[in-house]
């Protein structure tokens, strides 16, 4: 019975972990900015992204950042830099979004 209280208990621990408090994005400027998760809860989703380079990952990241300003994005999200089975071939793909209502309020 003990055992299955601990469980219980870890398991509930657990779930608070994975739940993300929504955090204010900064503010917009003209060129699109990385955002993490909580940033990007309520911005307005535009679309994915993916690129593919040769490289290293931060040549992967400049791709995705220069994609996502060629769209007219505000703010990405990062979500998987990875390399390909080709060594030095990477592979990485990004959320795009627009600016918040509040922000264009603000402005």
């Amino acid at each position: 019975m003990r055992y299955i209280m601990i469980a219980f208990l870890l398991l509930l621990s657990g779930c608070s972990t994975l739940k993300t408090t929504p955090e204010p994005p900064p503010p917009p400027t003209s060129q699109a900015q990385e955002v993490s998760r909580a940033q990007g809860m309520n911005l307005p989703k535009l679309g994915n992204i993916s690129v593919s380079v040769r490289g290293s990952p931060d040549d992967a990241q400049r791709a995705l950042a220069e994609k996502a300003n060629q769209a007219g994005a505000a703010y990405y999200q990062v979500l998987m830099v990875d390399e390909t089975v080709m060594p030095g071939l990477w592979y990485a793909t990004a959320i795009l979004y627009g600016r918040s209502a509040a922000a264009g309020a603000q402005q």
